[in-house]
């Protein structure tokens, strides 16, 4: 199928129409200068037609028709960025504009746009755990899993922030025989959460993540102040004494997360926006390894309009009329 790589079909109708009006005015003073000279208009028509096809063929090249697709290897030290986002239900508290979770799945979005050339994958965790997208390359299926995060993905529970660390380390798979070798693309996970852990000690998980090398970047969505969780059904969620529970960003556990991986910390609220900074970060770190994918490529074909076009030029300038007679 016949494709465009540059389908700017409004800048070249301009063009066309703009070279058709310069044209007619060159015809016709040329017309008025034949005529006092005793030439033909036939003698400069077929001047003109090769004039018109080399333009023709001059805006077909830039337009980059491409016809075909052929294979072609891509070698890239990409990264493997494992997107953790907490889903508990403290995360619907509308702290931050319109909730928590609304506000981070837009930044992600905005995130995930921003690597395609690295692996991406989705965890959602709250009480438990799940992998809602394993690792790949498909930009576009990360960003639809991402869409559809709800805080009722998972039954409800004490939030751990161990478990999720202790799902994606179970998937990396260092060098066989070394305990501690480095996992073979560079890692990162980005932690999206309140920071609410009801769950055991980190330091133990830690260790093992750095001991891959693997760094974890944390992004806390909240305020200190924090908000009422609402129900769906209306109302606000309760504690076992029967009071509203009133939601708390807790940056202790996601400042320690980043500190001992050599990861960062970014806050998510109404005055502060963290992604740019978390996006900047992920961008310097290097791959570890380089890879050999094999990729689709539209077979761009504009060399041979513009041959055509340069061979047209070349006739028109070799090939003269004469316009006065002895």
């Amino acid at each position: 199928m016949l494709t465009w790589a540059t389908p700017d079909f409004l800048a070249v109708g301009l063009v066309v129409a703009v070279g058709l009006l310069l044209l007619i005015r060159q015809w016709r003073r040329g017309g008025r200068l034949g005529r006092a000279l005793g030439s033909r208009a036939r003698h400069r028509g077929w001047k003109v037609l090769l004039r018109v096809l080399a333009g023709a063929a001059l805006l077909v090249a830039a337009l980059g028709p491409s016809l075909g697709v052929s294979q072609r290897p891509v070698r890239t030290a990409g990264k493997d960025v494992w997107l953790l986002v907490d889903v508990s239900r403290s995360m619907d508290a509308p702290d931050v504009a319109p909730t928590r979770l609304l506000r981070a799945q837009a930044e992600l979005q905005d995130l995930v746009a921003q690597f395609p050339a690295d692996r991406l994958g989705l965890v959602v965790f709250g009480a438990e755990a799940v992998v809602q997208c394993p690792l790949t390359y498909d930009q576009e299926a990360v960003q639809v899993f991402i869409s559809t995060l709800r805080t009722k993905l998972l039954p409800a529970g004490p939030t751990t922030l161990r478990t999720p660390l202790e799902l994606v380390l179970s998937r990396l798979n260092p060098a066989p025989g070394l305990a501690t070798a480095a996992v073979p693309r560079a890692t990162a996970l980005v932690v999206v959460s309140d920071g609410e852990d009801f769950g055991e000690n980190l330091e133990p998980v830690l260790r093992l993540l750095g001991r891959t090398g693997t760094r974890v970047y944390t992004v806390g969505v909240g305020t200190a102040a924090g908000a009422k969780v609402p129900k769906a059904g209306g109302g606000f969620l309760l504690d076992n004494r029967g009071q509203a529970v009133q939601s708390r960003l807790r940056e202790a556990p996601l400042l320690q997360l980043a500190a001992q991986t050599g990861g960062q910390y970014v806050a998510l609220n109404n005055q502060q926006n963290g992604f740019g900074q978390l996006l900047q970060d992920l961008r310097t770190m290097q791959g570890a390894a380089e890879q050999v994918r094999t990729v689709a490529v539209a077979d761009n074909r504009y060399r041979y309009p513009l041959a055509a076009a340069l061979l047209l030029l070349a006739l028109d300038v070799a090939l003269t009329i004469t316009i006065i007679r002895p």
